[in-house]
């Protein structure tokens, strides 16, 4: 049963980033996916959160490119969706950027949006193991 878990969350974010980009017509490049074991809470924060992000891209950055990180290292899951959009200035706000963040702090995570007008947007999440 090892991994199993994880291969279904790695499956999930494929097919879900598969069916977004066909759908939008913007390329996905997958940087990394889980490779052990991913409890289901946090499963279930990195879909939402994944969601959310694709969404406001979507909505607001008329990127090209977004590239997507979802790793699970010693210390928790980290997950990265960075986009070559149009980016913002100032802090991130709205209910999509208060939901992603709810995801992870609700594990004792967080969530941090950073943009860079003319140059695109990450959102970077991390949450300790469960």
């Amino acid at each position: 049963m090892h991994g199993r878990r994880s291969r279904s969350l790695a499956q999930a974010i494929e097919e879900h980033l598969a069916e977004w980009a066909e759908r939008t017509g913007i390329v996905i490049e997958i940087w990394a996916l889980p490779g052990e074991d991913v409890p289901p809470q946090l499963a279930r924060a990195v879909l939402a959160t994944l969601g959310e992000a694709l969404a406001n891209v979507e909505r607001h950055s008329r990127a090209n490119v977004v590239s997507v990180a979802v790793t699970m290292g010693g210390s928790g899951l980290r997950m990265t969706v960075s986009d070559d959009g149009v980016g913002f200035a100032g802090p991130a706000a709205g209910r999509g950027v208060t939901a992603m963040r709810s995801h992870f702090t609700d594990l004792g995570g967080s969530l941090t949006v950073n943009g860079v007008e003319g140059s695109g947007t990450t959102v970077t999440a991390a949450a300790p193991r469960i």
